[in-house]
Parts: structure tokens; sequence; C-alpha cells
């Protein structure tokens, strides 16, 4: 086989078209989960804690004071910036928690899925054999 069809053979196997969906749907999840964050999320948690912009929390590891991150960037001086640390590190959680809850569900739909499956054949073999073991004790 060549290389090109060992490649449409993966391209379009259930597996690699599942997992591009997951990684398209997962990229518009994160987007998402950034806005609440970054848009819904911190903005009340900053005001009250005194009006704080979390987008502008930094501190400066150079000389000199800047008013704003922008600013100190500009300047060119070294900043850690925290304030985008956190919303990152608040992202991350939503999004682990989530991805949390889902893979919990899945797991417990199998385990609720097909229910009462007959045994198969050798599995009626091995109880069998299992039995007869049982008697002789």
């Amino acid at each position: 086989m060549s290389f090109w069809e060992d490649f449409k053979k993966f391209a379009v196997r259930g597996n690699a078209v599942d997992l591009a969906v997951g990684v398209v749907v997962g990229g518009a999840f994160g987007k998402i989960v950034t806005s609440l964050v970054n848009d819904i999320v911190l903005p009340p948690i900053g005001l009250l804690l005194g009006k704080v912009d979390f987008t502008n929390l930094f501190l400066v590891l150079g000389p000199g004071s800047y008013a704003t991150l922008a600013e100190a960037k500009k300047a060119g001086v070294p900043v850690l910036g925290y304030g985008a640390f956190l919303s990152s590190l608040l992202d991350f959680t939503i999004i682990s928690f989530c991805i949390f809850v889902a893979i919990r569900q899945l797991q417990r739909l199998r385990l609720f899925g097909p229910a009462d499956a007959a045994p198969t054949r050798t599995e009626q073999l091995l109880e069998e054999i299992r039995d007869e073991l049982r008697k002789k004790r």
C-alpha cells in the first residue's frame, strides 16, 4: 500500500474523524470559557475586590513604575502579568471540570448501557467449570 492509501484509510476511519470534531469543538468551547471568565466572572469579582481589573494586574521587575501593563510592555520593562495568569488558571479550572463531568457521564452511560447481555459460550463454559470445581471441594 502506498503512503496516500494508508493516509486515506486513517483519515476516513471513525476515530480520526471523531478526534477532528473533538478538537474543533474543544477549541470553540475554550473560547467560550475564556469569554465567560474574562467578561462575566472576573468583572464582578474585581468589583467586589475594590474595582480591580484582572487584565491589568502586573508586577514590574525592572526600574520605574507604570500605570498599565501596556505602558510597561511598551517601555520594554520585564513584568509578571499575574492577572492574565489568574484568568488562564480559572479558564483551566472550568474547562477541566467540564471535561471531568462529561467523562464521568460517559462512563456512567457505558456502565448502564447495554444491560443484561447474554453471556458468550466461553463465559458459560467457564461458569460451568467454576461450578464443578466448587462441588469437588
